[in-house]
């Protein structure tokens, strides 16, 4: 992983901060953070190079496509190439019955889950093209290959990620470009928080998962590295479940 230019995209929290900093334990990482709050993304890309890591961060909505372009191409800018690309920028949007939808809900959800990983992947695979490697992680969800009820939108947002990580695959094997996602299963994070509401929804949760437990950011995060690397040079198209077991229920 030594010296490999990553961009990160929803970073300020959750599994994106998690993987930008577990990056930044490796050997002369140089990172990329991006994220809506100027703020938090200013502390991550100095906590990052507190860890010995370079990194910069890029305000960027991932729901605009110049937004979009103009990040990849400072990312490309300030470091001359882009290995590994994270497209971590998710939102559980307006839980709740399908009957209860509506167009904003739907678009509070899809135009961050979906909409912002088409136009990451469209940049992103236009360098990775040029160049003629690197290596794309989308974070999907248990949800992405198994229906909830009361989570139809978010679960068609998921279902929406690994369908284009599976396509953009095989548009980019030619190219010699990896593209897969993470299914993440239920982990501590402000989303999961707000998703169940209260600790006893959590705990029934936890519950539902074989290992019993819920999972750690950390976890995700070095299954993204994993998928990232050069020691995973012959898996593309692959969707990783990384969830307990739920995914073999």
């Amino acid at each position: 992983m030594s010296r490999k230019v990553i961009l990160i995209t929803g970073a300020m929290t959750g599994i994106g901060r998690a993987t930008a900093l577990a990056f930044a334990q490796e050997q002369g990482a140089r990172i990329v953070v991006s994220g809506r709050s100027e703020e938090s993304g200013k502390i991550l890309a100095n906590e990052i190079r507190a860890l010995g890591a370079e990194s910069e961060f890029i305000r960027t909505d991932v729901r605009h496509d110049d937004e979009v372009r103009n990040l990849v191409d400072k990312t490309v800018a300030r470091f001359g190439r882009l290995d590994i690309a994270v497209n971590s920028a998710g939102t559980e949007g307006v839980p709740g019955p399908i009957v209860d939808q509506s167009e904003h809900s739907y678009h509070a959800t899809f135009d961050t889950n979906v909409l912002g990983v088409v136009l990451s992947m469209k940049h992103e695979l236009r360098v990775m093209f040029a160049q003629g490697y690197g290596s794309i992680v989308n974070i999907s969800s248990t949800y992405g290959h198994r229906p909830a009820a009361g989570a139809s939108i978010y679960v068609a947002s998921k279902y929406a990620v690994e369908g284009l990580t599976l396509s953009a695959a095989l548009e980019a094997a030619s190219y010699g470009v990896r593209v897969n996602a993470i299914a993440p299963g239920p982990v501590q994070t402000g989303m999961l928080d707000r998703f169940t509401g209260n600790e006893e929804n959590k705990a029934g949760m936890a519950a539902s998962v074989p290992l019993k437990r819920i999972g750690n950011v950390q976890e995700i995060a070095q299954a993204v590295m994993f998928v990232a690397s050069d020691q995973a040079t012959y898996i593309t198209g692959s969707i990783l479940p990384v969830d307990g077991g739920k995914s073999a229920i």
